[in-house]
């Protein structure tokens, strides 16, 4: 599992809370437990990694609501519904707001850790990708203007000669270009700069 991944529980049933949080201590997880939504969202700014694990109904605010709420904040943890039978179709609902697993009640102890255990990895991956296109997005933006100009034609597939008859400047001038680039990205091969490229547009998608 990834290191410091906090598994937050959210469930009305103190009974409920109880047993699943020590489900999950006993698998090795550090557990936070929350009575309501609410209180979850109340205790965001202090919320570490990993990811969320809540009942589809709940007084005040479902798991829905939760849901339309963590988007509107920009709160990416992966969300995982735990739900009773009749309540089926609003775990489908949640599925198509972005949970990534629903639990009918009663759950096997596996299908739970399973589905936790592919949602922190998930979340895991996410969060290095993210640092990923950061890392590379300072660096274009620490480029000169010229230089955006060539890694474009570069990402293009231009060669030197039709990049450098497009920006009206020598071909010489652009093997400086490209060398400079190279450097500043900390690239060691035009396959590996194209890539940050690619990186950086995929990210934004």
């Amino acid at each position: 599992m990834a290191r410091d991944a906090v598994v937050h529980l959210i469930d009305d049933d103190d009974g409920v809370r109880r047993a699943v949080a020590f489900l999950l201590t006993t698998s090795g997880y550090a557990v936070r437990v929350y009575e309501s939504a609410a209180a979850f969202l109340e205790a965001l700014p202090t919320v570490q990694p990993g990811c969320i694990v809540t009942d589809v109904r709940m007084p005040e605010m479902d798991g829905l609501e939760l849901q339309r709420q963590l988007k509107q904040r920009g709160i990416g943890l992966p969300v995982i519904v735990v739900t009773g039978h009749g309540d089926v179709p609003l775990a489908v609902e949640a599925m198509k707001a972005g949970a990534i697993d629903f639990i009918e009640k009663p759950f096997n102890d596996e299908k739970l850790l399973s589905a936790i255990r592919i949602a922190i990895d998930r979340h895991s991956r996410d969060a290095s990708r993210e640092d990923e296109i950061a890392a590379i997005r300072a660096k274009i933006d620490a480029l000169s203007p010229r230089e955006r100009e060539v890694l474009d034609g570069l990402v293009a597939g231009l060669p030197n000669k039709t990049i450098a008859y497009d920006l009206k400047i020598s071909a010489r001038t652009v093997e400086v270009h490209r060398a400079n680039l190279m450097a500043r990205m900390g690239a060691g091969s035009l396959a590996e700069l194209v890539r940050m490229a690619f990186v950086i547009r995929s990210g934004l998608r």
